[in-house]
Order: C-alpha cells, then structure tokens, then sequence
C-alpha cells in the first residue's frame, strides 16, 4: 500500500489538493495529514480523490468543532484524530504527532515501525535507533503549503518501507510569468 505523507498545509488548498493528485497518480490509497490544515475546509479539496484522510490538528489548531464536524460529514473519507493518531495501515503501526521532539521521543520506544510529523517546515527521512534494538521510520515531510521553504510531501511503499520526498508539482493557476508563486498566509 502507498501513501501520502504531508503536513502544514496552512489554508493553502491549492497545493494540498495538487500533492495529493500527484501522490494518487503514484499509487497512494491514503494521506496522513500530521497537522497545522488551520481551517478545516481545506481539507474539502481532498474529499473528491476518494481516499481515506487521516489527519491530527498541529499548533495551529483552527476551528476544531468545525474539524470534527467535517470529519463526520465526510462519508467517513477525513479521519480527525485531534492532537496525535496510532494507526495501523497494512500490518504497518503507524505515529502520527504534530511535533518532531516528540516524534523522535516516540521513534525511540520501538512500539512503531513508523513515526510521521511536521511543525519545523522541514523535509526529513531517517532511521532511529530504539530500545527494542531496531530502527523506526522517522518522516517528516515539510510544508506542502510551501510556508517559509519549497512545497513537499512524502510518497511512501508500507509494504518496501521505501520513502521519498516529493515536491508539490505547480499548478498554472498558481504561476507568474513562469515563476512559481506560493500564496502566503
């Protein structure tokens, strides 16, 4: 199973939606959303893909009541977990956390085969050493709302836990004299 992997999106529908129509087209059947979507009617652009949405709130948390409420509207599509999720997407455990310190703190303990977060806008995949004696997947996949850096995601294979940072193919609607533009929030 593929995935897509993304976190802060800051309002920026745009470039959501084009990640997660370029993860699909890759083979994704589901995104994890580690957090900071802010208004929860962002996460509607995804809603038309068909895929399940897992996503946790961040430090920006936005309109929580209307996040949960589009989460029950959503034909059980969007997944709200509120500040951190436990999954298990085929036969892989999965973390999810807005916040990197804590998503290394969780890699350690050796309860996940993989840990995702966001927060720092900072594209990252290692391995980390655990108690247990074995490595965890540690994926942070930057800002797919290209807030203070370039608009990213992470495609990943659970079944190969093989991963790859992605960059948010640029719509036209979002280019200038061939430059690209990231709308700021």
């Amino acid at each position: 199973m593929k995935v897509c992997i993304l976190s802060d999106s800051h309002d920026n529908r745009f470039l959501l939606a084009a990640a997660a129509r370029a993860a699909q087209a890759q083979g994704a059947e589901a995104i994890l959303h580690c957090g900071d979507v802010v208004a929860p009617t962002t996460l509607r652009s995804l809603i038309p893909l068909g895929l399940p949405v897992h996503v946790i709130h961040g430090n920006n948390t936005g309109d929580l009541y209307n996040m949960a409420q589009l989460a029950h509207d959503s034909g059980n599509l969007l997944h709200y977990h509120g500040q951190d999720a436990g999954l298990e997407l085929a036969t892989r455990k999965i973390f999810m956390v807005h916040y990197p310190h804590y998503a290394e703190a969780m890699a350690t303990t050796g309860d996940w085969d993989i840990v995702c977060c966001g927060h720092d806008h900072r594209s990252k995949i290692a391995r980390i050493d655990n108690i247990k004696g074995t490595q965890t997947l540690y994926l942070n996949p930057g800002t797919v709302g290209g807030v203070g850096a370039a608009p990213t995601y992470i495609l990943g294979d659970l079944q190969t836990l093989s991963f790859s940072v992605e960059m948010v193919p640029i719509e036209e609607d979002l280019v200038v004299n061939r430059q690209p533009v990231t709308p700021h929030h």
